[in-house]
């Protein structure tokens, strides 16, 4: 039988990166061994889903690059792949499931249900529902007739076992008496998790479920729902949690949990890819940086962990710079020209783009995002303003107005401002001022970036040409005079 996974986000928040590893996992796998990888939208949270959060999960997959060969928006032969749509379906299946007598309507109340649970824990026993309170089918039939309201609920084998092979945890065993007789069609007709996102399996002739260990315990409730519809149940892997550096689960307080976060904040989908796939699976080789076409060739579920993995943005920014120095040149340029342009907020002239395309590759070679590139570049292309933290950190030291007026000397009396005549010059003023280049340089830095952290200096000071220079470090010269 041909592979066939599904990824089912619902759209009731961000594409989570939890979410978007587990994508990632199904989506190599299916590649692996040429099979059908499905984006499915479990929408039946009418009350939370939003378009909003839906484009995000389209858009987020797309930025990835992993694209979907049935489901949302692409379609395929099983018509909708929204669970709000198969409301019907689902429908059908429970009142198939009650007629055969695997599932029962269930009319007990919060009160039972928590009486039952309380005498459960003292007595040491399961809090499992029993279905203790269930009704003859007559009775359920004759107060339905009358318009009570009830619950269906999946009548589960007692005393019984569930037992499967995890592909990434092994052999599996849950008894039946820690299973509740759970609920699979709420009171107004809707579907639960269990039932709706089982028979989109079976429909959809899933063969491999690849999904978060949280959703593990899960998984006996749908084995039983799968083999109670006449159906094979799909082979399994449950993946490893992600946790924050400090062990825990990941949450808000780690940092950014929605994938659209990193690639606002300037990262690369390449880096984001790779950085995730290492998330709980081994490559082998002991390789870091694997690109897309190596992780489709040797991805297995068998070398995925079962150990917890760590979400580290300090390690995903450091790949994310990783990536950035290994682009061409020209796809440098082509990307971060844009990212200029936006942040000047006008086009770069043609004479602009050359000083851009000159000065990239000085920027690429120590940029671990990319929206740390425009910000580094824009004294190149507009008036500048000083930044408080660089200024007081630089501009207040006593040596900062010597070092200014020293170097707009020397570089006045320049006529060839090439970058190594301006090295010569400017390492002349250090040798005549008897400054380190950290006296010296950092206060030209800020003169002519606003910024302390900014491209090579000699660089820089060649691309602004001889007249910004000047007037940069003449008006320097005045605040410094004007703070003292």
């Amino acid at each position: 039988m041909s592979v066939r996974v599904r990824i089912a986000p619902s759209p009731t928040g961000y594409l989570h990166v939890g979410t978007a590893r587990a994508a990632l996992y199904n989506y190599l796998f299916a590649r692996h061994h040429n099979g059908v990888f499905i984006l499915r939208s479990d929408d039946t949270d009418t009350e939370r889903s939003t378009q909003e959060f839906s484009d995000d999960i389209v858009a987020s997959m797309r930025w990835l690059g992993l694209e979907w060969d049935e489901g949302i928006i692409v379609g395929g032969p099983h018509e909708t792949y929204r669970q709000s749509e198969r409301l019907g379906r689902y429908q059908e299946v429970a009142a198939g499931l009650v007629e055969a007598g695997k599932a029962y309507y269930s009319f007990a109340t919060p009160e039972q249900l928590e009486t039952f649970r309380n005498e459960a824990r003292r007595e040491g026993m399961s809090p499992a529902y029993d279905g203790r309170y269930k009704v003859s089918p007559a009775e359920a039939e004759e107060r339905l007739r009358t318009g009570e309201s009830a619950t269906v609920r999946f009548a589960v084998p007692r005393p019984g076992e569930t037992v499967f092979e995890d592909v990434v945890r092994d052999e599996v065993r849950f008894d039946h008496v820690q299973v509740d007789d759970f609920v699979i069609l709420r009171s107004n007709g809707t579907p639960t998790y269990h039932l709706a996102s089982t028979v989109d399996d079976v429909d959809f002739e899933i063969t491999h479920v690849i999904r978060g260990e949280d959703l593990l315990s899960s998984t006996p409730k749908h084995i039983l729902l799968t083999e109670a519809m006449g159906a094979e149940p799909p082979t399994y892997a449950h993946l490893p949690l992600l946790m924050g550096p400090d062990g825990k689960k990941l949450s808000k307080r780690h940092g950014h949990t929605a994938l659209a976060a990193y690639r606002d904040a300037g990262y690369l989908a390449d880096a984001v890819v790779n950085y995730l796939a290492l998330l709980g699976w081994n490559p082998g080789d002991d390789d870091t940086v694997v690109d897309r076409a190596a992780m489709i060739e040797r991805f297995e579920l068998d070398r995925v962990s079962k150990n917890p993995a760590i979400f580290d943005a300090v390690k995903l920014e450091w790949m994310n710079g990783v990536y950035i120095r290994g682009m061409n040149a020209d796809a440098f340029i082509a990307t971060v020209t844009p990212l200029v342009e936006e942040d000047l907020g006008r086009a770069l002239t043609a004479d602009e783009r050359a000083v851009l395309a000159e000065m990239a590759p000085l920027v690429q070679e120590r940029a671990k995002k990319l929206t740390e590139i425009a910000p580094q570049m824009r004294f190149l292309f507009a008036e500048i303003s000083y930044d408080e933290t660089s200024w007081q950190k630089v501009m207040a030291k006593p040596d900062a107005g010597r070092a200014i007026r020293s170097a707009r000397e020397v570089l006045a009396r320049l006529d060839d401002f090439s970058t190594n005549s301006v090295e010569h010059a400017l390492r002349g003023m250090l040798e005549t001022e008897g400054l380190n280049p950290r006296k010296g340089f950092q206060p030209l830095r800020v003169a002519l970036s606003g910024s302390s952290v900014s491209p090579p200096l000699f660089e820089s000071v060649a691309a602004l040409g001889k007249d910004r220079t000047l007037a940069r470090l003449d008006a320097a010269a005045v605040a410094i005079d004007a703070a003292s």
